[in-house]
């Protein structure tokens, strides 16, 4: 099992922990998956630092919190007053979006002249394709018919 707990680090009586996500067997200090934050207990107020959707993927995936924890992701609002985890949305980046909107904008006058121009040229294609495939299958089918004759034909002569 997983859990979502405190890895003390720090010097004597001056503590301050890691959060971090490890396995229920390992020691406290001992082996970790994933560091996902910290918490400093003797700033005024308490300081916490927390990657909330590293936070929100390890709850969504079952890791459980450990108490201490659980309070901890309480005050972020990653926890409900049951402990249960709480949906958590990644929030959109601002350089996706305008990455986003400005090749619509170009792409706009381009799309009105193909829009315009190749209607026209486009319609004789499209018969002369369908006339095209028409012969084609009508021929396929007049060998093929032929062929099962002769080989009709033949296997009633043996």
């Amino acid at each position: 099992m997983v859990r979502i707990r405190l890895r003390r680090m720090g010097a004597k009586k001056k503590p301050f922990y890691r959060i971090v996500v490890s396995d229920k067997r390992s020691p406290r200090d001992g082996r970790f998956i994933e560091t996902i934050g910290t918490y400093d207990p003797l700033t005024k107020p308490e300081t916490v630092t927390l990657q909330h959707a590293r936070a929100a993927h390890w709850l969504g995936v079952g890791a459980q919190p450990s108490e201490a924890v659980a309070r901890l992701l309480k005050g972020a609002s990653l926890l409900d007053d049951q402990g249960k985890p709480v949906p958590y949305e990644v929030p959109a980046e601002p350089v996706a979006q305008a990455v986003a909107e400005a090749p619509v904008a170009a792409a706009e006058p381009v799309a009105q002249a193909v829009a315009e121009a190749p209607v026209a040229a486009a319609e004789p294609v499209a018969a002369e394709a369908v006339t095209e495939a028409v012969e084609e299958t009508t021929a396929e089918a007049a060998e093929e018919a032929a062929t099962e004759a002769v080989e009709e034909s033949s296997e009633s002569d043996a």
